[in-house]
């Protein structure tokens, strides 16, 4: 019987040895490993940072690199265990890769306000910041060295061996950095003494370091409730016969000066207001902060940016409460993200998920939308009333997003969130555009305030702080405010005075237009809107009441409380 020819036995399938491939790393070595990676890829706008713009030395360069990358491994050496590394490192790589994209997108520094400014975001606002152009950034810097770590294995050793070379490990790396520090001691100490800033672009520790002292600063707060100011706070008693006072408080978002048709821009983006001969414009207005989180609270107080200090800020009450205390009904309307703590405990609306289907569109309102209902909200009951409208503004990058389609004047227009797929012009445009519909929404809550027969009524509008539109690579905001250029700092401003609240007040228009010339701040706001009101406290500084010298009646409130 003949044999059957004998079968070749069927190949197993397996990975390619490259997939397949398992490396043993000491967890020392992992960290030197990481901290050289971040180094590399996540520092881009560091490096561009101090090799275009400061020019610095090879030297210099040299002492950064050796230094960073000691420090870096140094407390991924603190913090690597068997069992922590590879949850440690995916989150950092993953975090570190977005960071990376939106800090050389956008040039921002990421300081404890822009890390506050994440954390106190709200899913609507994020989600105009997910945009195309991070997702390259997020598979090639973060996933794909993430899927490479979890093949890695780590070495085994004996405790005390582990811990012996541990201490060794991290004893080396203090060593190298002092030697990196000591081989340019003097021109670092000079940049560390005078580009204080730049350490908020050495990533990951810049967004490490800020959300530690964000998330001490709000644990704080969240146990302690906001202290008084302003308890001696009176209001002076209206005159015989005199009507209630109605005071609207626009607070805009992201308008710059620059682009301020009232201030002399080339377009006029606010034809609207420049109609009306009764509008006074302030041209030369400087915010207290860069971004919303800083502004906010801080136009607010009393201490403002001549005193500024964030802690004394955001612990203490705002001029919302002096004014209730004083028997000022106050109202915050919003169309934004919150009143950053500055109206904690008062009436307070948020208008942003109304369904009005004309203003509306299911994720974002026009500020038009805080207009309606808000005449029911004010019927007059007797008490003067403070108003404050916060609307979106021309909030970025979605600023085609912020104006009905008759208001996409310039043209062409950047549609999409992602301002790399735009031109500049594209960008300005649609920047130009939202500025108009500012214009429009003002002018329509000035017409409201006409309308109140039963009151006396003026209109404050300032934006909370300005836009890098593309000048020197920057976009957005947020830039610390020691080396924020001027269109993040330079804010439009404008008032409007109904003839009856001017007389009640006592304001002379003409010399209030003539002084409106002069520079301004947010600084003046506190001491002269307790002045409108005939509020008095010894936080009123007469020092800083933009209408004191225009006011033709004797004994203005607060004259002889100039101490805070």
């Amino acid at each position: 019987m003949n044999a059957l020819p004998r079968q070749a036995p069927a190949r197993q399938w397996s990975l390619p040895g490259w997939i397949a491939l398992r490396p043993t790393l000491s967890l020392e070595v992992l960290a030197m490993l990481a901290s050289a990676f971040f180094l590399a890829c996540y520092n881009i706008a560091f490096w561009r940072a101090i090799v275009v713009q400061l020019d610095a030395s090879w030297r210099l360069i040299a002492a950064l690199v050796v230094l960073i990358w000691a420090l870096q491994a140094f407390l991924l050496g603190l913090a690597f265990t068997r069992w922590t590394a590879k949850p440690v490192l995916t989150v950092l790589l993953l975090v570190s890769a977005c960071a990376a994209y939106y800090m050389t997108a956008y040039n921002i520094y990421l300081d404890a306000d822009m890390i506050r400014n994440v954390v106190h975001t709200e899913t609507r606002e994020a989600g105009e910041l997910i945009v195309p152009g991070l997702l390259p950034y997020l598979l090639l810097l973060g996933v794909a060295p993430t899927l490479l770590l979890w093949r890695l294995r780590f070495a085994r050793r004996t405790w005390t061996r582990a811990l012996a070379v541990r201490a060794g490990f991290l004893a080396a790396m203090l060593l190298v950095g002092a030697a990196g520090a000591m081989f340019a001691f003097k021109d670092l100490s000079a940049l560390i003494r005078n580009q204080r800033e730049v350490r908020y672009l050495v990533t990951p520790s810049n967004y490490i370091v800020s959300l530690a002292r964000v998330l001490a600063t709000d644990e704080q707060q969240a146990h302690a409730p906001l202290q008084p100011i302003g308890e001696d706070a009176m209001q002076a008693p209206r005159l015989p016969g005199g009507k209630p006072r109605l005071l609207v408080f626009v607070l805009g978002e992201t308008a710059r000066a620059a682009n301020w048709g009232l201030n002399g821009y080339a377009r006029q983006t606010t034809p609207e207001l420049a109609a009306l001969p009764d509008l006074i414009n302030f041209p030369r207005t400087d915010s207290c902060g860069t971004s919303t989180e800083v502004s906010v609270p801080c136009l607010f107080s009393p201490w403002g940016r001549h005193d500024y200090d964030e802690n004394t800020i955001r612990r203490h009450q705002s001029l919302l409460h002096v004014l209730q205390r004083a028997g000022v009904d106050t109202l915050w309307r919003d169309n934004q993200t919150g009143c950053k703590g500055v109206c904690d405990g008062l009436p307070f609306e948020s208008v942003a998920d109304a369904k009005d289907p004309q203003l509306c569109n299911g994720k974002r309102c026009f500020d038009e939308i805080l207009l309606q209902g808000l005449a029911a909200r004010i019927a007059p009951d007797g008490r003067d009333r403070i108003v404050v409208l916060h609307g979106l503004g021309n909030h970025g990058p979605a600023y085609f997003q912020r104006y009905p389609q008759r208001f996409r004047r310039f043209v062409p227009t950047c549609d999409t969130d992602e301002l790399g797929d735009c031109s500049r012009e594209q960008i300005v445009n649609s920047y130009d555009n939202a500025l108009l519909y500012t214009d429009h929404f003002i002018d329509q809550t000035i017409a409201f305030l006409r309308k109140q027969e039963a009151y006396d009524t003026a209109l404050i509008y300032v934006s909370d702080h300005g836009e890098s539109l593309g000048e020197k690579g920057l976009f957005l905001h947020g830039v610390p405010y020691a080396i924020a250029p001027q269109e993040q700092t330079h804010v439009p401003m404008a008032m409007w005075f109904s003839p009856g609240f001017a007389r009640a007040d006592g304001l002379d228009l003409a010399c209030l237009r003539a002084a409106a010339a002069a520079p301004a701040s947010h600084d003046n706001l506190f001491p002269s809107i307790l002045g409108l009101m005939d509020v008095r406290t010894r936080l009123y500084d007469a020092s800083l009441d933009l209408f004191r010298s225009c006011r033709r009646a004797p004994g203005a409130p607060g004259a002889t409380a100039t101490a805070r």
